[in-house]
This record gives C-alpha cells, sequence and structure tokens, in this order.
C-alpha cells in the first residue's frame, strides 16, 4: 500500500488529496481539502489545508511515501515531486468519471479544453489567455459588483428568462457591459445568465479546437457552476453541431487536480521503489 497526497495551488483556491493506494491498483481517498486564498498569503493556507488534509485522513506527514505538488505549488518545501496542471486535471478527471474522454478546466485566470485517452494521457489541448472573460476570477469579480455571492451566481443564471448579451472579448470589456446593463436596469439573472453564454461559446471552440469527443468532465473553481454547465450544454447544441460531446460535472470536480497529483505521485513512487529494488538485486548478482 502507498500513501500519497497531491496539493494544488491554484491563484483562488488551494487543494489538497491523500490517497491509499494498494497494490492492485485500488485507488481510496482519504481525505479531500480545499479552501479560497482570500487575499490571504498563499503559504499560509497551503499549510493550514495540509494539516487538516492529515488530519482527516487519520496519518502522520511522515508517513505519506510521495507528496505531489502542481499548479503553482513548485516551491512547496516537503513536496516530494511536481506535475504539470493539465496532466493532474487529465488523471483526476479520469479517476471520478472513467468515461471522461475530454477535461474542461475552468480556473482563476483561464481556462483549457483536453482531449484525453483512457490512460488520462492528454492529446490534444487548447486553453484562453489571462485576460479572457472566461474565467473564474472574471466571474468572482462581476458577482461581487453584482452584490451577490458566488455559490449564488449558478442558481440565480437559471431562472433567466431572457439572457443579455456580454462581450466575449476580454475582461475589461465584458465588465464595462455589466456595468451598463446595471446602469440600464438589466436584471441581476439576465447579465449573469448573458455571461454565461459568453462563457460557454469561448469554451465550446476550445473544444471543438482538440477533436473532443465522448464525455466531458468539468474541473476547477467552476465546474459546480449549475449556471455554466447549463449554458455550455446549449452552446455544444447550437454552436457545435459536429461535435459529439456530453458535458458531465462533478461535485468533487474541485480537487480534480490534487487528486490527479497524488494518483501520478503514487505511480511514480512505485515506479521508484521497482527501480531501487531492482538495482538492490543486480547488486547482489553482481557481488
Amino acid at each position: 500500500m502507498t500513501l500519497s497526497a497531491g496539493i494544488d495551488v491554484g491563484t483562488g483556491a488551494i487543494k489538497v488529496a491523500v490517497f491509499s493506494v494498494g497494490s492492485a491498483g485500488q485507488e481510496e481517498p482519504l481525505a479531500l481539502v480545499a479552501d479560497r486564498i482570500r487575499r490571504r498569503d498563499p503559504q499560509t493556507v497551503i499549510q493550514q489545508c495540509w494539516d487538516l488534509a492529515l488530519k482527516k485522513a487519520g496519518v502522520d506527514a511522515e508517513e505519506i511515501d510521495y507528496t505531489a505538488s502542481t499548479g503553482e505549488g513548485e516551491n512547496i518545501a516537503w513536496a516530494t515531486g511536481h506535475f504539470y496542471g493539465m496532466t493532474t486535471h487529465a488523471r483526476g478527471a479520469l479517476y471520478l468519471d472513467p468515461r471522461t474522454r475530454a477535461v474542461l478546466d475552468v480556473g482563476s485566470l483561464h481556462a483549457r479544453a483536453m482531449r484525453i485517452d483512457e490512460r488520462a494521457k492528454v492529446i490534444q489541448y487548447r486553453m484562453t489567455s489571462q485576460c479572457a472573460s472566461g474565467t473564474g476570477q472574471f466571474l468572482e469579480n462581476i458577482a461581487r459588483y453584482l452584490g451577490v455571492t458566488v455559490a449564488d451566481v449558478g442558481t440565480l443564471s437559471l431562472t433567466s428568462r431572457n439572457p443579455e448579451p456580454v462581450s466575449g472579448i476580454c475582461a475589461v470589456l465584458a465588465e464595462t457591459d455589466v456595468i451598463n446593463m446595471v446602469s440600464r436596469g438589466i436584471r441581476t439573472e439576465d447579465i449573469l445568465r448573458g455571461i454565461h453564454d459568453s462563457m460557454a461559446v469561448r469554451f465550446a471552440k476550445l473544444l471543438r479546437a482538440t477533436g473532443a469527443e465522448g464525455v466531458v468532465s468539468l474541473t476547477g473553481g467552476l465546474s459546480t457552476d449549475l449556471g455554466l454547465q447549463a449554458a455550455l450544454t446549449d452552446a455544444l447544441l447550437k454552436k457545435a453541431k459536429n461535435l459529439d460531446v456530453t458535458v458531465v460535472p462533478h461535485e468533487q470536480g474541485i480537487h480534480a487536480g490534487a487528486i490527479g497529483a497524488a494518483l501520478w505521485g503514487a505511480f511514480r513512487h512505485e515506479v521508484l521503489q521497482a527501480r531501487a529494488a531492482s538495482t538492490k538485486t543486480e547488486a547482489r548478482a553482481q557481488a
């Protein structure tokens, strides 16, 4: 049995996953923890999430065989190794739903679409730029301006009856659009659905560019946004009729990066252990 941990350091939140991986491939989650940074020192939040994850898992830090970081976590002092974000999100998405053949990761600063195979290998990908309006940070800024919580954005968007189109070019233009809409008395839910529609059109283009097929799993901070899910489904039906995909959310989608890091970490640990054992065997044979 291997005890592994994954630490996903994002711009807006920290996620930690602790797993027990058996020799026969059994993968059991022992703890999943996530906390938003909220203008706090990221290192402090990382430490707090790490301590809480170990407590939930019922293990000590010394018992962890491999700790893998991902995202912006290259400088975590106790990490054993680091994995690229697309690699970990692909592996985490496949763990959450084995049918996954494409991943849409929507984070604070960018969104990226990936086409993967049955082993979680990334075959093709496309991503937005940091100034794009299709990001979690942009949506959070708009929610704050509209006076609603991020948690309520999705459900409010679903109640819209007359979505108001929003610029999808960049965040600055989109925010200007929203300010004008508020001054014109446009309903909050119609503004939010308009934003979701704009984001969804961009995401549908990303998925189409990767050649995505089959089940698309949502990961990242906006993976549980019901309004975005509905808008993306509509966009795929209307704007990408030749794209045979099904959008599948998961309640643990925000943890996908940390989960993937933990599982890849366990795999790497087993490989290293096997190499070490092989080296010892060869040394004895030569002695």
